[in-house]
């Protein structure tokens, strides 16, 4: 592949720290000294821990590469390494174009400059040109909606006017190379959806987009495929579907369905079990809580089960409320649910379970899995690309219009079927 059909290429790169042990706390010159002459031969202890190590890959310019992981996999590291913030221990960069980069809320704001100053400010630390920012200024100001507070200094603008500014800013100024990190939770949902759609503007025009998120969501639908990394290696490099599953698998390897320890109160949460490890779409769903309830129970508590799919999106509440069932006296409960609609596609989902009363009494996230199987109940199966988490119970009517020049055939079919 030539350099032209590149944007990113990195090479075996790899980022070490020292970290120090045993090493006392002095506030002054002095103290240090002192401690020195008290102690002339202790020596603190050094580890040398890799936050990032031996990682390759390459993107294409008008490509959207996800890059997803846990805490502390490394992602973080690999943006301030691309972006020169810090410099590599060892493997080499190359960037074809300029960075604009959205690392954190305001970076490379001012202040106490207003919102106008720092948009100069800002593009002209991204290397951009005064005809090149005042050529885009005003889709800026109406992207970011802060048209009334365009004179404020930025330290009075709140944190959602501070990130809209800010990634307004990276989006529309002409930088070749865009980086995203998990900046965009701090916006609304509908600043999210714009955010998401800016972005896939700005891939269709050539430029290249990083985008960093733990939300599973935006990135199967941002992303043109994804790398995954885990402990500061490349674990995963390919589509983008393959990575959410290895990433989501991880975790839940990692969490487990473990019953959470040292829970405050006296209600809990005891056992979540399915009827059976996987059901077909269309057959109700049915699921045992059992809840330990003691003397601190107040009459009318509720159990509430969230049904969550692998992208980690709720699909479905159910409320024992809703039922008439509620939990009135200190006890043993097994509460049982059955789950008739909606129709699942397939897949894996996990059931979060709560127990509450004006509050949330007790909570068990991932307390049991399922899979829903590909055995479809449809008259023809969904394709892949079908949108929609949940297939639906609908009617339709179709009429056979009379052809324009009449003695056509008339007529109508009404069917029920699930519509994704």
């Amino acid at each position: 592949m030539s350099s032209s059909d590149i944007a990113i290429r990195v090479d075996r790169l790899g980022k070490a720290y020292t970290i120090r042990h045993n090493q006392s706390d002095h506030v002054t010159m002095a103290e240090q000294a002192l401690e020195r002459l008290k102690h002339p031969l202790r020596r603190s202890e050094r580890e040398e821990f890799w936050a990032l190590r031996g990682v390759s890959f390459e993107v294409r310019p008008g490509e959207v590469l996800g890059v997803i992981g846990r805490n502390g996999a490394g992602k973080s590291t690999l943006l301030k390494l691309l972006t020169r913030i810090t410099g590599p221990t060892e493997g080499q960069i190359d960037l074809w174009g300029r960075v604009g980069s959205l690392l954190e809320v305001g970076t490379g704001f001012h202040p106490e400059l207003t919102g106008r100053e720092n948009v100069y400010l800002n593009g002209s630390i991204l290397g951009m040109t005064r005809r090149e920012i005042e050529r885009q200024f005003d889709a800026i100001v109406e992207f970011a909606n802060v048209e009334r507070f365009l004179d404020t200094p930025v330290k009075r603008y709140s944190s959602g006017m501070y990130v809209r500014l800010a990634f307004a800013v990276a989006a529309h100024l002409e930088t070749e190379i865009l980086l995203v990190d998990e900046v965009l939770a701090v916006g609304d949902q509908e600043f999210q959806k714009k955010c998401l759609t800016k972005m896939h503007d700005v891939a269709t025009t050539g430029r290249t987009v990083l985008f960093v998120s733990h939300q599973m969501q935006s990135v199967t639908q941002l992303c043109d495929r994804c790398i995954v990394l885990a402990g500061g290696q490349l674990s995963f490099e390919g589509s983008t579907a393959e990575a959410v599953h290895r990433y989501l698998a991880e975790g839940a390897a990692v969490a487990g369905t473990a019953r959470p320890e040292a829970r405050p109160g006296s209600v809990h949460v005891q056992e979540v079990v399915p009827a059976k490890a996987s059901f077909s779409p269309s057959e109700p769903k049915q699921f045992r809580a059992v809840v330990e309830a003691g003397a601190e129970l107040v009459p009318g508590t509720w159990v509430s089960f969230h049904i969550v799919d692998d992208l980690g999106a709720v699909v479905g509440q159910c409320d024992s409320r809703l039922s008439l069932v509620t939990l009135d006296r200190p006890g043993r409960y097994e509460v049982d649910l059955t789950l008739r609609t909606p129709w699942l596609k397939d897949g894996r989902y996990t059931v979060d379970t709560f127990v509450c009363h004006s509050a949330v009494l007790d909570s068990w996230q991932g307390a049991c899995g399922f899979e829903v199987t590909p055995d479809s109940p449809y008259p023809t199966a969904a394709p892949p690309d079908s949108v929609g988490a949940v297939a639906v119970l609908s009617d339709f009517t179709v009429s056979v219009a009379a052809s324009p020049g009449g003695g056509g055939a008339g007529g109508h079919r009404v069917g029920s079927a699930p519509t994704s």
